[in-house]
């Protein structure tokens, strides 16, 4: 019994570490989203992975100290811990898993449509046109636009910026779409469109460092672009963790009802 509970303890600490990089995830992912100018369900993450390490932390207490009551409550805790947890990752590959990227003809960055984002994803960015404007001014006082505005000095021919290599909230805030066929002069800077009528972000487009194309649908779409490759890179960590507590829970099921086989037998023996 000693044995099975000694175990149990080494489990629920590993499950205990498991838990650390699940709360480490929820809090850059809280403070990553959207450059800091969206965020979208940021703290949920988190908050599952702090019950997480309470809930393992009282797991480890309850198989150091032989605290049978206290194991029973973590078996319980965890497994519906894990169950939110699956949950939460199910709902954000869903609405992840659409991309408004497209390739850019000629060019070496992407485009971004709305069209091919999630209709959940957004209606909460960019569906509220009063939070939209909530963004926009936060974008136009970032430097997002403005570091690439620096970066012209790299750019000797339109080519060169043509074939680089653009962030979502770049390629879509920052310049014209593509299709527009605006005359480059500089990254944030652009002339006399040979087709205007291609699409209604060509109209929206403006040379004022306040205008851009942060009225655009692809600016909006390059918001989406942004926080979806967030929650991808948050994804990937969370499915390892999850995966690691699935495993080290149903070990720590096992040692658990051994500790409980052996203690009854025990008893049995004592009694005879």
């Amino acid at each position: 019994m000693a044995v099975s509970n000694n175990i149990t303890a080494c489990v629920n600490f590993l499950a205990l570490v498991c838990a650390i990089p699940v709360v480490a995830t929820g809090i850059w992912f809280a403070s990553k989203q959207g450059e800091e100018c969206a965020r979208v369900a940021r703290w949920p993450v988190a908050i599952i992975g702090g019950l997480l390490l309470l809930v393992a932390l009282a797991g480890f207490v309850g198989a150091y100290w032989n605290r049978q009551g206290l194991l029973a409550a973590y078996l319980f805790a965890m497994a519906a811990l894990i169950t939110l947890l699956l949950a939460l990752l199910v709902f954000a590959f869903a609405v992840t898993r659409g991309s408004g990227a497209y390739p850019a003809p000629g060019r070496g960055y992407d485009d971004y449509r709305l069209e091919g984002y999630s209709t959940w994803l957004r209606d909460h960015v960019a569906g509220d046109r009063r939070h939209w404007e909530g963004i926009r001014a936060c974008l136009a006082a970032s430097d997002t636009c403005r570091k690439l505005a620096q970066e012209s000095v790299f750019f000797i021919t339109p080519e060169q910026f043509y074939q680089s290599h653009l962030t979502p909230l770049q390629s879509g805030c920052c310049k014209p779409p593509t299709v527009c066929g605006y005359t480059y002069v500089s990254p944030t800077v652009w002339m006399n469109p040979a087709n205007p009528s291609a699409d209604a972000d060509c109209a929206m487009w403006g040379n004022d460092p306040s205008q851009l194309c942060y009225e655009c649908s692809s600016c909006k779409a390059g918001m989406l672009g942004t926080l979806r490759e967030q929650w991808r890179k948050a994804n990937i960590a969370l499915v390892i963790a999850t995966v690691s507590l699935i495993f080290f829970y149903i070990i720590g099921c096992s040692a658990f009802k051994n500790a409980q086989t052996e203690d009854l037998f025990r008893r049995y023996k004592w009694r005879n």
